[in-house]
């Protein structure tokens, strides 16, 4: 729903949405055209959060999913031309709470669900986590 929201923002008039209720500007949201550019945006995501750059991202076959492996620190993101979907910020960002996450596998309970929100609000701007924290409660996802 929150990717949904932000493709909403990308065509609204001054990238005005609805959420829940509530009249919010959501900030544009990059999107990326390789892996290396997707380790770029990690790297510096990561010195954003006072965290030293220490996760791989590689390339992934399939088109379906990105994910997080813990040992070693990879992002795997899909870089044929159906797997574009995940080259996208919330996508990327996903994955990099997963590797904030003790253990950086966590399903994607309160201790995750929270880490992620926290991560949109420090990159992205409060808007993009108020957005995400809303989602979350309306839909039921547990929150720390």
């Amino acid at each position: 729903m929150v990717r949904g929201l932000f493709d909403h923002a990308s065509g609204a008039p001054g990238r005005q949405v609805d959420v829940f209720g509530v009249a919010l500007t959501l900030p544009p949201e990059a999107r990326f055209a390789s892996v290396e550019s997707v380790q770029r945006y990690v790297d510096q995501a990561l010195r954003l959060l006072g965290r030293t750059p220490d996760v791989r991202v590689r390339s992934r076959r399939g088109a379906g999913s990105a994910h997080y492996e813990p040992d070693p620190p990879v992002i795997a993101v899909p870089a044929s031309a159906e797997g574009a979907w995940a080259l996208r910020e919330l996508v990327v960002l996903h994955e990099v709470a997963h590797h904030l996450v003790a253990g950086g596998v966590a399903a994607h309970g309160p201790e995750f669900t929270s880490t992620l929100v926290g991560v949109l609000r420090t990159v992205m701007g409060p808007e993009a986590a108020f957005a995400a924290e809303v989602v979350f409660r309306e839909c039921g996802v547990p929150l720390h």
